[in-house]
């Protein structure tokens, strides 16, 4: 099943918090992205995937205001977000994973989750730490230790909660499963779909696609910086060009 790039298949929409229509996103004169739509409802996971330099990165990346759009419209709850400062975006409840993770590794756990949460309220933040903390138990026994001597898949449970203690509405990743053993990847995943239940919702970047297409509700291809395919992700996980390109034969 194919479905005009970017356009949800269902009929009934669910509110919308990200959409991004027709976005073009250039490296000086270089395109990366052309184009590409997608739109991510509330309660949704929605991923994006697709191979090395496809643009899935690139689109987040001016999703959150470090790239500008070259052409195209980005709206937050209905709001023109296309020139608001990644602060401003943070502010509206927007937050992104990147793939380096990019923590502060010769603070603490604790410090680097209490930067994450600098925006908010003390109180809040004091119980958005609590919470994080109950989510990924071993942050919290591991709290006092320097970020920079943590496994590769504790840093991503610690990106993920610092990326937590701003209380998004919409917390994007970047592929979270990047260099992980396989029971790992699996922890990252079903906190994924903790987190939909919990009430946030997810953009999420990924190579490992048959991870996505099964925790996600709607999926999107990306190819040479376009968006090529979209639909219900259990339907692209049968589709004979995805399976062929990006799941195995098998």
């Amino acid at each position: 099943m194919s479905v005009e790039p970017g356009i949800r298949p269902d009929a009934v929409e669910a509110t919308v918090l990200l959409d991004i229509a027709s976005a073009s996103i250039a490296y000086g004169k270089v395109r990366a992205v052309e184009g590409a739509s997608l739109r991510v409802g509330a309660g949704e996971i929605v991923t994006v995937i697709g191979a090395n330099g496809a643009g899935k990165s690139t689109l987040l990346n001016a999703a959150m205001g470090a790239l500008p759009l070259a052409a195209g419209a980005m709206t937050f709850l209905g709001r023109d977000v296309s020139r608001l400062a990644v602060e401003e975006r943070v502010a509206l409840g927007l937050s992104l994973v990147p793939e380096r993770r990019e923590l502060f590794s010769t603070m603490s756990v604790e410090d680097n989750l209490v930067l994450g949460g600098f925006r908010v309220a003390r109180a809040v933040a004091r119980d958005t730490l609590a919470e994080v903390y109950d989510r990924f138990p071993r942050l919290k026994e591991r709290r006092r230790q320097l970020a920079g001597t943590m496994s590769g898949g504790e840093r991503q449970m610690l990106a993920m909660g610092r990326a937590l203690m701003g209380r998004p509405k919409l917390l994007m990743l970047d592929e979270p499963s990047l260099g992980l053993a396989p029971r790992i990847v699996a922890d990252i995943f079903r906190i994924i779909a903790d987190l939909r239940a919990s009430g946030v919702s997810i953009l999420l970047v990924e190579q490992n696609a048959r991870a996505a297409l099964a925790a996600a509700d709607v999926a999107h291809v990306m190819e040479l910086g376009a968006v090529t395919l979209s639909g219900p992700a259990a339907v692209l996980a049968r589709d004979e060009r995805v399976i062929e390109s990006y799941l195995g034969l098998h």
